[in-house]
């Protein structure tokens, strides 16, 4: 076990803090084209409880798998930081679905378009090893890496096998709130680039183009939540799911739904939406912030402080919103135990962690766990959900497992 006084050396660099921002998807079927938005304190028919009025666990990176043996020695001689960023693994997407009742999934996107380009990482030079022995690594398309070169052992090595992966999942499991995928576009860093190791491609409108062709490819239209599934005719997405409201969970029930959480001005946002205005035809939404056509899925990764009414605002408005329980791995070794609290009372929908299991955390000598209260897959918002909303009738207990 490793004490506490080795790990404050262990973890002495400066903890990584990730993501930020916002984006959301709209509302409705055909049949709820009619309804208003149901305001927190409404009382809504059972079997109406919206997308935006409920809450779950989402897993960080959660295709990550730590390092090992001569190639996690090489990653630390890389960045010797790495101990204090990198020493967390997840289990496979089915157990995050299935055992460790996960509904929100990141993974994190490297552009590899002629194929190979991150089959041999530095730290495998370094240690005197060959290329990485997978044929999926060798072929053209996305590459689900943490960071290349160096951090880039993973559960599903490729887009279409990760999807796959979900869909397989969902498939035994069709009665499951809708799961949400988490893409977090990345390049190469020029740290490792300038020490030999792979320079990636800028991202662009086909390398864009290619992730909807890669998620349509695994999943039908029926099977995906869409901006087109929830655009009003004359409306922005923003209007739609603020004016109208999102749709039934039980409409979403089997589906999966996927959001960019890059943005920012003239980025791949920009690019994303160029031709497809509110997202016209896309597959995956975008991180627009409340007040862009855009805007229906936002991200406050840290909900405490001013940011927990922050947080409870959006809500209330009526976008979804993700936030983190848990960064690793400071929040561990800090003992923050009370941010786990904080990110559920704010009613962000997704709370995402590196921790949702007993256990994970034994290796720091702490306990630490996120997730909900009496273990739950699914429960009703503590900030938007009606008062009719019961956290038992939300999702079977057979579709956790």
């Amino acid at each position: 076990m490793i004490t506490r006084a080795r790990l404050g050396v262990m973890l002495a660099a400066a903890f990584a803090t990730v993501f930020t921002t916002a984006v959301v998807p709209a509302a409705v079927s055909a049949q709820q084209t009619n309804q208003a938005a149901t305001s927190a304190s409404a009382t809504s028919p059972a079997g109406k409880i919206r997308m935006n009025q409920i809450q779950f666990m989402g897993a960080h990176n959660a295709f990550h798998r730590e390092m090992q043996g001569a190639e996690l020695a090489e990653s630390i001689k890389i960045d010797p930081g790495y101990p204090s960023w990198g020493f967390y693994s997840h289990a496979s997407i089915a157990d995050l679905l299935g055992r460790q009742n996960v509904r929100a999934l990141e993974l994190d996107l490297l552009p590899d378009p002629d194929g190979g380009l991150y089959r041999h990482p530095l730290a495998r030079k370094q240690a005197g090893l060959g290329p990485i022995d997978d044929p999926a690594m060798a072929a053209p398309g996305m590459k689900v890496v943490h960071v290349a070169d160096q951090d880039y052992n993973s559960t599903c090595r490729t887009l279409v096998i990760c999807l796959q992966q979900v869909k397989t999942w969902s498939q035994a499991h069709p009665r499951h709130v809708p799961i949400v995928m988490q893409l977090e576009l990345k390049q190469t860093d020029d740290r490792w680039e300038r020490l030999g190791g792979a320079v990636s491609p800028p991202w662009d409108r086909p390398l864009l183009d290619g992730i909807d062709q890669e998620i349509r490819s695994v999943f039908s239209e029926s099977q995906l939540i869409t901006a087109d599934d929830l655009r009003r005719p004359g409306q922005t997405l923003e209007q739609s799911i603020l004016k109208n409201g999102w749709p039934t969970v039980d409409w979403a029930r089997g589906k999966v739904m996927f959001f960019f959480d890059n943005g920012g001005p003239g980025t791949i946002r920009d690019m994303y939406l160029d031709g497809h205005p509110s997202l016209q035809g896309r597959a995956v939404f975008t991180r627009g912030n409340p007040g862009d056509a855009d805007a229906a899925i936002t991200m406050v990764n840290d909900p405490r402080g001013a940011n927990e009414a922050t947080i409870r605002d959006l809500v209330k408005r009526g976008y979804i919103v993700r936030t983190r329980s848990d960064e690793p791995l400071k929040t561990v070794i800090g003992e923050e135990f009370s941010r786990v609290q904080t990110a559920l009372a704010s009613g962000a929908q997704m709370v995402t962690t590196d921790f949702p299991s007993v256990g994970m955390a034994a290796r720091y000598d702490s306990d630490f766990v996120a997730e909900l209260p009496g273990g739950r897959v699914v429960r009703c918002n503590p900030v938007s959900a009606p008062r009719n909303c019961h956290d038992d009738q939300l999702e079977p207990s057979s579709s956790a497992r």
